[in-house]
């Protein structure tokens, strides 16, 4: 079986019959959910049962429901979470209250059909780090950002959902937002590899990631990473990830071109899929006929992605969460 080398962002709460035909025809590989497509669980689940009948498959279903500001499930019908990095620094014990917070995540997510979520983010926290990212690091060191990363992830396997480990290669020294322009890194590439990199080479056993729109002058200083085939012979090689390497969202600012254009420059660079995530049909369209279907390399990538998911192991979730809260409290 063969998917289209996309992953897209449905437009509202429910699909459409132009949705329907368009997602049965070119059977992307999955999609993401944002807070416009959220209204209640029943809602929810509906939604993502409908989204994999249309493309004819058990597509992954993807979401950023990372807690503090980027959390798409939200009250009365879901728990409001801390910013990670607020979290990291009041629990008594930092790990154990990462690995509760986002083992409940992984079944808030499961109870709605959504069976991957774009965590861990294992970018390091600096001086320079935009606001926009800051907060949702989970630290400032190297040791820190690891160890986190990975309970992180291990929280979302034993919860039966899939992590997707982000900002690849680490969007940490970026001073602006790459929702509106892009970044450039100055640092030296003996830096970035001890740093920025390093926790991504100690996740790099996770099933899937998903690229920065960073550019690093020390290796590439004509295209952002997602763009970049110097940057993802890095992310291959010497980080080691081979997992199912995803862009970050195609709509975003940092990127020039037109969504086609966007898209061809990324999967050309040496990205598995395309991510695509403001749902407007003729966005789609042009991103549907640049990533086309998925080479055999990217294909073998997502079937071994797709083997990682498991049902979650039975836990106690009432527990779970009085252990939380007290760790917080």
């Amino acid at each position: 079986m063969t998917y289209g080398a996309a992953i897209f962002g449905p437009e509202g709460l429910t699909i459409t019959d132009w949705e329907r035909a368009f997602f049965r025809d070119y059977r992307p590989f999955g999609f993401i959910l944002f807070a416009r497509n959220v209204e209640t669980p029943d809602q929810v689940r509906r939604l993502c049962g409908d989204l994999r009948e249309a493309a004819g498959h058990d597509a992954p279903i993807l979401i950023d429901q990372e807690g503090g500001r980027v959390q798409r499930l939200r009250s009365p019908h879901w728990r409001e979470w801390l910013p990670p990095l607020e979290q990291m620094e009041r629990a008594s014990d930092p790990m154990r209250a990462m690995w509760l917070r986002y083992r409940l995540i992984a079944a808030e997510l499961r109870m709605v059909g959504i069976d991957s979520n774009c965590a861990p983010c294992a970018d390091i926290a600096g001086r320079v780090t935009h606001p926009f990212l800051r907060n949702r690091c989970y630290g400032d060191d190297v040791v820190t950002v690891m160890d986190a990363s990975r309970a992180v992830a291990d929280a979302h396997l034993d919860g039966g959902v899939l992590p997707v480990v982000k900002h690849i290669p680490g969007h940490g020294l970026a001073s602006v937002d790459s929702h509106k322009d892009l970044p450039r890194v100055n640092a030296t590439a003996d830096f970035l590899r001890d740093q920025d990199f390093a926790p991504f080479r100690a996740l790099a056993d996770l099933p899937m990631g998903m690229t920065a729109h960073v550019v690093y002058d020390a290796f590439d200083d004509a295209a952002p990473a997602t763009q970049s085939r110097t940057m993802i012979n890095i992310i291959r090689e010497d980080i080691g990830f081979q997992g199912l390497l995803m862009t970050d969202d195609l709509s975003m600012e940092a990127l020039d071109g037109s969504p086609g254009q966007r898209t061809s420059a990324s999967i050309r660079a040496g990205c598995d899929v395309a991510l695509h995530c403001n749902g407007k049909a003729p966005e789609l369209i042009e991103v549907a006929e640049a990533a086309g279907p998925m080479t055999d390399a990217a294909l073998a990538r997502a079937e071994r992605a797709l083997s990682w998911r498991k049902a979650p192991s039975a836990v106690d979730i009432g527990a779970l969460t009085e252990e939380f809260d007290d760790l917080m409290n």
